[in-house]
């Protein structure tokens, strides 16, 4: 569903990521991990189009891409939950959702009942505003904002950072109910070791802009992986 060959960025004259090769199936989770600041997030951004990569080629559902402003490659199915959530605080939680509303055809922009199915906590808060809720909530809110987009790819940055263990489990459900869905790939980005190999089919571990571990879960230790980066 989604592929990167020899993906590189720049910051200036700096180079952070180094000819990155990536493939993220439909029907998994794909993880990206690693320490602080080896590149995971710049690579969300290279991927989305927040950040114009330097080089290298992206095929996303069996067609290459060139370098696309942020909201056209949303529009060809590609979400992303980023890191902090970003919500918007002065709208409503309805509002926020509504704002997903963008990259959709006028017949399609509904919030499915399958959303406050999955966190039935928006329902309840609908007339709340968005900088009223916990991180969890929003947390929570910006993953359903994503997921009204009907993305074919799933971009979620660090997910778990800074949300109580019971959120982080709720998370972690939906997850494994979006892969068991099947027809969209999830590409998670995360630091809570547990968290993520768990619910990973496919890992690569970043270190210095580079890929330096990669493979299917089945196929790599967990022990070897832990001890590599010290997760």
């Amino acid at each position: 569903m989604l592929e990167t060959r020899g993906l590189t960025l720049h910051y200036g004259g700096s180079q952070i990521l180094h000819g990155i090769d990536f493939h993220a199936r439909a029907g998994e989770v794909t993880c990206i991990m690693g320490t602080n600041g080896v590149g995971k997030t710049s690579f969300l951004k290279a991927l989305a189009g927040t950040h114009p990569r330097s080089g290298g080629d992206v095929r996303l559902d069996g067609q290459d891409l060139p370098r696309l402003r942020p909201q056209d490659m949303a529009a060809r199915g590609l979400s992303v939950v980023p890191q902090g959530r970003m919500i918007f605080p002065l709208l409503t939680v309805q509002e926020n959702l509504e704002t997903a509303f963008a990259v959709l055809p006028r017949s399609d922009r509904q919030v499915p009942d399958e959303i406050f199915t999955l966190f039935p906590v928006l329902k309840d808060m609908a007339r709340r505003r968005g900088g009223d809720l916990s991180g969890g909530q929003q947390q929570q809110l910006a993953i359903a904002r994503a997921l009204i987009m009907r993305p074919k790819v799933l971009l979620l940055d660090e997910p778990t950072e800074g949300i109580q263990p019971n959120i982080i489990q709720d998370i972690g459900r939906v997850i494994s109910h979006l892969k068991a869905r099947g027809g969209m790939a999830i590409v998670l980005v995360e630091q809570y070791f547990d968290f993520a190999w768990g619910l990973a089919d496919r890992l690569y571990v970043l270190d210095r802009g580079a890929v330096a571990i990669s493979g299917d879960k089945a196929a790599l230790s967990v022990e070897d992986v832990r001890a590599r980066f010290s997760l």
